[in-house]
Order: C-alpha cells, then structure tokens, then sequence
C-alpha cells in the first residue's frame, strides 16, 4: 500500500518534535511541553508506524528509550537493556494487556507484581561482591551515563548490601526521586539563593543528579526507590518478582512497602483504583500503576518487542499537567482582604477533570514566571490541589500577548489596594465595608477580645450575611429581636439575649474598638498604644505616617495600614453609623502626662461583679494609668474584688492604697 505524501510529512514533524522535546527534557532537564502532549505525539507516531510498516526507521523514537547522554559523563553501556514500558490509558486497554498474556501463555489467570509508577530518573546500580562499584542513568536503555559519584551522595542508596548470599554482580534498578517535602525545601533553597526554582520535582530530581559537581548533588534531598534488576552473575534469586524485591530489601534496598502481589485483571483493577485514591495523600508523585508477571519463567516466555518487554505495562492516571490557553487574568479578593490573580483558561481535562481557571498566586509570581494573557501555558493539577500554571510555552506564545497589571482599586468595592513594601500580597484596604471580607470581619468584630458580642458565632453570622441582614459591621447594631428570632436555631429567648448583648457592647473602650476595626497588624497592645497616645478616635483619624511612628512599636508598616484604612470613605462611613447607632467610649486627653490617672500604678485581685478584670484593666488603661500582675512598692493602688489573693495581704504590708469596687467605680467616673 502506498503511503500517503501528508502521512510521509506528518511523521517527519512527529520524530522532529519527539526529538526536540527529549532533548528539553533529558539534556537541558526544561520541558516545554506536558507529559500528556509528549504522550499524545508518541502514540500518534506509533500508530502511524503501525499502519504504515515502511515508515519504521531504527532512528525513529518509538525504537528508541530515551536520549542519548550527555558528553560531560561518561558513557556506561548497559549489560542488559534498560528498556521501556508500555502505558494502558484506559481499562480497555489494560484489559487488552492481560489477555493477550494469558493467551502467550496459555493460562486462565496471570499473578501479577503490582507497583506504583514513580515519577523521577531510572537509574542502574552494579554491585560486585556487595560493594556499589558505578552509578548509571538509562539514557537511550543502551547507553547511559555514569553518575556514580552523584550516586554515592544519596542516603537511601546502599554503598554496601547488608546480609549475606548477594550474587558476584548484582544490577538494582530503581528510580531517583524528590520527595514532595524535599521538592519545597529545594525550591525555598533555590529562592533564597536568588536562583530560578524548579518546575516539577521530577525535573528537580533529574537536574540534581546530573550535576557536575557531587558536593551540588550531596546538598539535594534525593531519594532512591528499588523496583527490579537487570544482570545477575555468580548466584541465584527466587522465580518470582515480588519475591526478589523482597530478598533485596533484605540486603538494605528501599523498596516501597506497598508493593504486592494482585490475582488476574480484577486484582490490578482494585490496585490501579486504591492507588488513584491514595495518589494525593503520598509523600512523592506518581503517574500511574505498574504490573509486571510475577513469575519470571513466564517473563521469559513472553520476551519482548523492540523498545518493551511484552510481560509489563504501566497503567496510567490521567494527566497531572496540561497545556492550555490563557483566556484572561482577573483578580479575585478573598476574606482577608487578599488580592489573588486568577487564570482564566481555554477548558482542558487534566486530574480528572476540567480546569477552566489556575491560581497564580500573587503579581510577583506572574512576574517570575512570566505568564501573559493569551499564552500558552503547562497546568498541573494534584489531587484535590486547586490548579496552578507551572510554566508558560515560550515557543507558543502571540504577538499580541498582554501583560498583566495589578488593579490600584479593589475589583468588589472600589476601595484603595495596597501592597506594603517587602510583601508579596496586595490587599483590599476597605476592610469594613468590602462585601468579600464581610464575613470574617464581622467575627472578629464580635469576637471577646474586640466588642465581646456574646452569641454572635460564626453560623449565625453566616446567615446574616447570606440572607443580606448585614450589609456591613454597623448593621449589627439595627438588628431586632423579631428579624433574629426567624433565623435557624435562634429562638425569641436567644434572640432577645443576643440584642442585648449588642447593646451592650455600644459601651466600651477605645482600644477595644480599634481592634475590633481590623486594621492590618493592629493588635491588642497596638490599638492600646494609639487609644493612650490619643485619647479618642478623631485625631487618630487624622494623623499622618510621621506623627503615628513617632509612637513607641510603631513603625512605617503599620503606620502605613492605619492611614491606608481611615483613608479610604467606605471606612469612614462605617464607623459614623455605628457612633450614630450609640458605641461609644470615655473620651481622655492625649498621652503627654494629662489624664484623670496618668502616670497611675494599679493592680487588680478577686472578681469584680459589674465587669470583668479584662474591661477594668481596659477602662484605667484608657484613662493614662498602668496596669501590673504584681504588687511592688511602686504600686499606688489595688482593686478588690470578691475572693481576693494574696496580693491583698501584700499591699497592706507595703502600705498601698486598697479599693473595694465602689471605690474604684466612683474614680472612674470621676
């Protein structure tokens, strides 16, 4: 049969493009393409091979392994070949594998060694009389490279077997990986150093052990896992797979514990199945499952094509990674006021499913990885991880691709972006009235150390924001019982107990209140300091960066949040309803020595019945005076309360003046 010129042509591009992209991948360790797309042109040129018998040339990639090495190391020749796998992508397929086994040779039912399919570099280790004598990576399955040296730096590598019995020379093959832990570690290491962070740890972890330099390679958390052997001299091993996995983890190989053997295709299908559902919570990548016949006498039997034996096939999951177009980049603003680019992409089926979006985390990520709109890009997607883009397709991309730009207004509502010098994320400032942060705004707003709403749990405010009760913090304060009591779970009881609370809560302190407001890095002892450097809320408002740094612990970032938050209207506004609405604190003058108890020591014992020692501590704190745990000579006064400790017995001995809570009420109110 004549083969078709556009067939002829369409291979040529084929074996040009697999050639280029095992290049990127094997020499330079940068793919510009995704496993799946790599899958896709492999297959593709295999059927057409297929079909077309005349075409296969011996150069052709689907007669070959993998790359050939690189000259930098020397060339090791394999003494057994270190060939390929074949992949089943579907059950029909895997189905397919086991029958024509089991009509090789002759049998009702196959055992089966069932393995996870590690994604990271096969290597070659020979050991001679017990000692690791050289290192080797595959390479093209005949010739690879020799790494002995890198080899010997990783420490789930034997450099002697344990045990006795081991054959004169003995190959271990395995595969060298990275560790989702060590993946992170490396790229942190890689940051720091200002140094371009890897894609994958796969590509990590071939890049690390193709290092010139052992001492490089020594630094990197590699990991070796064995999975069979090739030549074996001088000694016998058992006939079956997983039994000889098992002797070499006995002579100190680290072979994966869930290893085992599986019963026919129902017994791989229950395996391939487990392991899908485990992928995401194991401690390294894997891209599918691999059975192999577990008896090798009926490896022999079956023997082998070209480029795979016919006794093992990879069950593969579906594509992690993906290419794809950039729709559009848009910004999305989360509960903490946090602005996070957002992918929009041309839908593709990666994971399992279809992605349609991918984070991008921040406006420097885009930057570093250079992702444009309109770009083709690599998406990955692990489990339930949300899809991130891991890399643009620099060779795809447009002309008219557009960069992206960080919004200066919040896209919810309209309020300033800031992003603080030295941080990586840019924030909404209109925290208070934003409808994308209302939620947690509201809870902290409420919660016991800020206005001490009591009854006003996150469920509740869930349903308040959801059913539109609560448009923004100040509407806490219009609501009734009648509205709260046709709420889930709230009856006329808790409702009434609810409002109040709410009234309550009007009556409180100043650095309560500023707390309460959320402004970024303005805890507790911050909002403290501003209430006694100001006294009230108005001047606070208008100060400028120079005169709050001139407060002690504040510096020009959290000056910088505070002008930024009062800034903005929407804020403002907020906080005239809620003064409108009744809260309200005791006004005192700023801190230069005035205040009805400037300069003031106190401390606090027993309970006190008209408020807790926290609002106490809060109201002489708002007053100019110092609150201590301790009493000392320096003390002017204590407060007493019911059941008081042993601080009491002090103070009379040091001669500090005592007040009962009476006392104490009519000095505040002085």
């Amino acid at each position: 049969m004549k083969v078709p010129a556009a067939v002829r042509r369409r291979v040529g591009e084929l074996r040009k493009q697999i050639d280029y992209h095992n290049y990127r991948y094997y020499v330079l360790d940068d793919p510009v393409v995704s496993d799946a797309e790599y899958d896709r042109l492999m297959r593709e040129l295999e059927d057409l091979e297929r079909r077309y018998p005349e075409l296969q040339t011996p150069d052709s990639p689907t007669q070959r392994v993998g790359a050939a090495p690189v000259k930098a190391f020397g060339e090791v020749r394999h003494q057994v070949p270190m060939l390929s796998i074949s992949d089943a992508f579907s059950d029909e397929e895997l189905a397919d594998f086991d029958r024509r086994v089991r009509e090789r040779l002759g049998v009702a039912r196959v055992d089966y060694a069932a393995e996870p399919k590690l994604d990271g570099l096969a290597v070659s280790l020979r050991y001679e009389d017990g000692v690791l004598v050289r290192g080797a990576t595959r390479g093209d399955g005949y010739r690879g490279e020799d790494v002995t040296a890198n080899v010997r730096t990783i420490r789930t590598v034997p450099l002697r077997l344990l045990g006795t019995g081991h054959p004169r020379l003995l190959e271990v093959r395995g595969e060298v990986i990275l560790s989702h832990a060590g993946f992170e570690a490396l790229n942190r290491q890689q940051l720091a150093r200002g140094q371009k962070p890897f894609v994958n740890p796969r590509n990590a972890a071939a890049g690390s052990l193709r290092q010139l330099d052992p001492r490089v390679t020594a630094e990197r958390p590699l990991e070796f896992f064995t999975y069979g052997i090739g030549a074996v001299e001088g000694g016998d091993l058992p006939d079956r797979h997983t039994e000889i996995l098992q002797q070499l983890r006995r002579w100190g190989q680290r072979v994966y514990e869930g290893i085992r053997r599986v019963r026919g295709l129902a017994g791989c299908q229950a395996y391939y199945e487990e392991m899908a559902a485990r992928r995401a919570q194991l401690p390294f990548d894997i891209d599918g499952v691999v059975f192999k016949v577990d008896r090798l006498d009926q490896q022999a039997i079956l023997g082998q094509v070209a480029r795979a034996p016919r006794w093992v096939v990879a069950r593969k999951f579906p594509a992690q990674e993906e290419m794809t177009r950039v729709r559009d980049i848009e910004v999305q603003v989360g509960r903490t006021g946090a602005l996070t680019p957002v992918a929009r992409l041309e839908p593709v089926f990666v994971g399992g499913v279809t992605v349609t979006n991918a984070t991008l985390h921040n406006e420097d990520e885009i930057r570093r990885k250079d992702v444009r709109i309109g770009d083709t890009v690599i998406v990955r997607r692990a489990g339930d991880v949300i899809p991130e883009i891991v890399a643009v397709v620099l060779e795809r991309r447009p002309r008219n691709a557009r960069r992206f730009v960080m919004p200066r207004k919040c896209p919810v509502c309209g309020s300033d972006v800031e992003r603080v010098e030295g941080e990586v994320v840019a924030r909404c400032t209109g925290g208070l009235y934003c409808p994308a942060q209302r939620k947690e705004r509201i809870k902290h707003f409420a919660s016991r150390r800020a206005m001490d709403i009591e009854g006003l749990g996150d469920k509740l405010v869930e349903q308040l924001v959801e059913r539109g009760l609560v448009q923004d913090i100040a509407d806490i304060y219009r609501l009734d019982p009648a509205t709260l009591a046709g709420l889930e779970r709230m009856g006329e009881k808790s409702a009434a107990n609810l409002v109040a609370a709410i009234e309550r809560s009007k009556s409180t302190t100043l650095a309560r209140f500023l707390y309460a407001l959320g402004i970024r890095e303005v805890g507790e002892a911050t909002a403290r300091s501003l209430a006694r450097h100001f006294g009230d809320l108005e001047p606070l408002m208008k100060a400028d960066r120079e005169a709050l740094e001139t407060i002690p612990d504040i510096g020009p970032v959290v000056a910088e949040h505070i002008v930024n938050f009062f800034r903005q209207p929407h804020n403002r506004e907020v906080i005239e309803k809620m003064r409108r609405a009744g809260v309200h604190w005791p006004r005192s003058r700023p801190e230069d020595g005035a205040g009805a108890l400037a300069g003031k020591r106190f401390v606090l014992t027993g309970t006190l019945e008209h408020m807790t020692r926290d609002q106490a501590k809060e109201r002489l704190e708002a007053l100019g005076a110092r609150v201590s745990g301790s009493v000392s000579g320096r003390t002017d006064y204590l407060v007493v309360g019911a059941n008081p400790g042993s601080k009491l017995a002090r103070a009379r001995a040091l001669g500090v003046r005592i007040l009962d809570e009476d006392a104490f009420l009519k000095l505040l109110s002085k």
